[in-house]
């Protein structure tokens, strides 16, 4: 009985390391996606609407934006700095979409604003970045209601740098957060983790907003 007993208690304090071991390495991982959200500064394109037209323009609307942007951080060195960047030229990009919606023969109404809204886990080319919330440029056309377009202007990813100096993602991205980025698909059990938790800390707070 007593070896039963002391069995049982092995079992015991095995399961509460391993579950110790397994948080310990959730809060690790979701404080370096924590930091990969602090790090980049996003695009976000919504269309009208979902019809073929809405969405073709949505397209047009971001190469006019994304050409405008072009060189725009290349001196950005870090978020804070995109950001600040991105405002001193809001009515730029603005003035950019408006006159593309209106040379595509359309009289949708423009906002172009800087936000800090929740993206689900999205892979570019560059890699994978983990779901949370973002600040981001966000262009609505319309009554934005239909598919978005999203990439990184900072570091630029997604616009045309005009000089060798601007910096790229592993530029500002620690070690860890690096490989999380450029290697997913080793911490994809994570990386679910984190997006199940992000949602319904989204789903949640938008309760109370």
């Amino acid at each position: 009985m007593l070896k039963k007993v002391h069995i049982k208690h092995w079992i015991i304090a095995i399961a509460i390391g391993l579950t110790v071991s397994l948080l310990i390495s959730f809060f690790s991982f979701s404080a370096e996606c924590a930091k990969i959200r602090e790090s980049v500064l996003r695009l976000h394109v919504l269309a009208n609407s979902d019809s073929d037209a809405d969405q073709a323009l949505k397209l047009k609307v971001r190469d006019s934006i994304t050409a405008k942007a072009a060189g725009l951080f290349d001196v950005a060195g870090d978020e804070q700095d995109a950001i600040e960047t991105a405002r001193a030229h809001l009515p730029e990009l603005q003035q950019a979409a408006e006159q593309r919606i209106l040379s595509e023969g359309y009289n949708y109404p423009v906002e172009v604003e800087i936000v800090h809204m929740y993206f689900t886990t999205r892979t570019y080319d560059a890699g994978t970045l983990p779901a949370g919330m973002y600040d981001a440029v966000r262009v609505t056309i319309g009554e934005g209601k239909g598919h978005n377009w999203w990439c990184v202007v900072f570091p630029p990813i997604c616009v045309a740098t005009a000089t060798d100096g601007a910096k790229k993602l592993d530029d500002v991205l620690n070690t860890k957060g690096q490989d999380i980025v450029e290697q997913p698909q080793k911490y994809e059990v994570r990386f679910k983790a984190v997006e199940i938790a992000e949602d319904v800390w989204h789903t949640v707070s938008g309760w109370f907003s």
